[in-house]
């Protein structure tokens, strides 16, 4: 089984998707893709640490997460990657095209040949207000076409706004 989650900014996106992700019987590992820039990040980070069963494995990965859903590839394993919006932030602040190109197309060859249980959590960005500067603009639009990708790679995805989750595939 492979689900997208998509939600905005504390739409309950999180739970749900570790909820999902329990419900298999099969170890868990949490793939987090958040760097720590600020003190309000890590009171975030620390809120999503609390929210989590202690018996998840963790691995933390801002850049590299194709390479680690090679190696988490399992029958018996359930993933959830987190969040691949952050994942992009990433990604787009290396400020290198090529590395950003090449990440994308393996993570989407890894998420297509996973063999296991996998959650995939990602904002929806694009029901606001048209960003005002350039890099903005290009979170919006290749997290647009991230989730659009994904959703062509899993089974089931789900939208979760206040909370509630609504069935899209």
């Amino acid at each position: 089984m492979k689900h997208l989650v998509l939600g905005g900014v504390r739409s309950g996106k999180s739970a749900f998707a570790q909820d999902l992700v329990a419900e298999t019987g099969k170890p868990v590992c949490y793939v987090a893709t958040s760097q720590v820039w600020d003190d309000e990040m890590a009171q975030r980070v620390e809120r999503h640490k609390r929210n989590r069963p202690e018996q998840w494995q963790l691995i933390e990965e801002p850049i590299a997460l194709a390479e680690t859903l090679h190696r988490l590839n399992n029958t018996q394993q359930a993933v959830i990657v987190e969040c691949f919006s952050l994942w992009l932030s990433n990604l787009l602040c290396l400020e290198d095209d090529q590395t950003f190109e090449r990440e994308r197309q393996s993570l989407l060859s890894a998420v297509e040949q996973f063999q296991g249980d996998l959650v995939l959590v990602s904002s929806e960005v694009g029901l606001g207000i048209m960003p005002m500067n350039a890099l903005a603009r290009r979170f919006a639009d290749e997290a647009g076409m991230l989730n659009q990708a994904l959703v062509k790679l899993t089974d089931r995805a789900t939208f979760v706004a206040a909370g509630l989750p609504m069935p899209l595939k």
